[in-house]
């Protein structure tokens, strides 16, 4: 990317970074458009703009009426607190997994390619959803053609193998390999701890280095849990180091089972700690906070934030709020910049 862009242009980068909405991207995306500056050095820069803007309004627009679509849609809305995608070589349980944690009717069946098309479900998690969409499985010989597209909205995904197949480090590498050359980056940092034994980053989910003047802004950072599936099968401990030295990545890993449930229930928890997800409760004046239906945001984001999800005219006449939680007293008075923790009560004035 050039060196001399503007501010502005800069400040749509990131808004379109945190996007996941694709109405919201659309918007980014024009924004972004015009506020690069217009000369030679931006030529590759603007056509891609402009072809993001094609696919996005295409998408938007819907199927066509007068001749079918090459493929089922290929992006899912973003939906609960997170959307996380699987991702695997076939084979490897991806979508017995799915069902399991979702309670979702998808096909399940011994043999590749059983899901076709992207397939959204809910994981629970103590009062919050996290979205699961399950991916048609990627080998090097084959790769759905929307499968790069189907990733754009998510915020992480659940790299899904199996240690006891032969090969399997041999697809995890061809996997990484064919998201690369797409813009898409299965990044082994995560914004949250996990653990102590997990390899720590901090940031935010999705985000990638704004300092970095050759970044390219849609280059689709996910933050990758690595979910070593079959556990009843007895898989050697040490696969898991073996399979991260010959690919070059230490992925956060966990090992489950899909058939016998082992393991499935620290993923909730996993995903909201390592992505970071925060839950703020409202408050009517006078009335108790609606206690079992928590706005979901990440650590860093704001009363403005949270603002937006509840109602945009709202957002946009805030002028203060009070908290109660992480406030230096209950219902300490702040500004729509301030910033909120887990737990967190606001009561909203506009």
């Amino acid at each position: 990317m050039p060196t001399n862009v503007t501010p502005e242009f800069k400040r749509a980068k990131e808004a379109f970074q945190a996007a996941h909405d694709p109405a919201e991207r659309l918007t980014c995306l024009k924004e972004m458009l015009r506020t690069v500056p217009k000369h030679k050095g931006t030529e590759h820069l603007q056509a891609d703009i402009k072809t993001r803007i094609k696919e996005l309004t295409d998408e938007l627009a819907g199927p066509r009426k007068k001749g079918a679509r090459t493929g089922p849609a290929v992006t899912v809305r973003p939906e609960g607190a997170a959307q996380v995608a699987l991702v695997g070589p076939p084979n490897t349980g991806k979508t017995s997994l799915h069902v399991q944690l979702t309670g979702s009717h998808a096909e399940v069946g011994p043999y590749p390619h059983t899901t076709r098309e992207p397939l959204p479900g809910m994981l629970a998690y103590e009062d919050i959803h996290f979205q699961l969409v399950d991916l048609p499985p990627i080998s090097a010989s084959f790769m759905e053609p929307w499968f790069p597209n189907s990733l754009q909205p998510a915020h992480a995904a659940l790299l899904v193998v199996d240690l006891t197949i032969p090969g399997c480090v041999e697809n995890v590498a061809a996997i990484r390999k064919l998201l690369d050359e797409k813009r898409i980056t299965l990044s082994e940092l995560w914004p949250g701890t996990l653990d102590p034994t997990y390899l720590v980053a901090r940031g935010r989910p999705g985000e990638i280095d704004d300092d970095a003047e050759d970044d390219d802004p849609f280059r689709v950072h996910l933050p990758t849990l690595l979910v070593a599936n079959k556990s009843d099968l007895d898989p050697d401990p040490d696969e898991i180091e073996i399979l991260e030295e010959l690919v070059g990545a230490q992925y956060p890993a966990l090992f489950v089972s899909a058939k016998t449930g082992h393991g499935l229930d620290k993923i909730g928890a996993l995903l909201f700690q390592g992505l970071e997800v925060i839950r703020v409760y409202t408050k009517v004046p006078g009335h108790p906070a609606e206690s079992d239906k928590p706005y979901t945001v990440f650590r860093g984001d704001t009363v403005q934030d949270v603002a937006r999800l509840v109602h945009r005219d709202i957002a946009g006449t805030l002028k203060f709020a009070r908290l109660w939680g992480s406030g230096k007293f209950d219902g300490q008075q702040v500004g729509r910049d301030h910033p909120l923790n887990d737990g967190d009560i606001i009561e909203l004035h506009a």
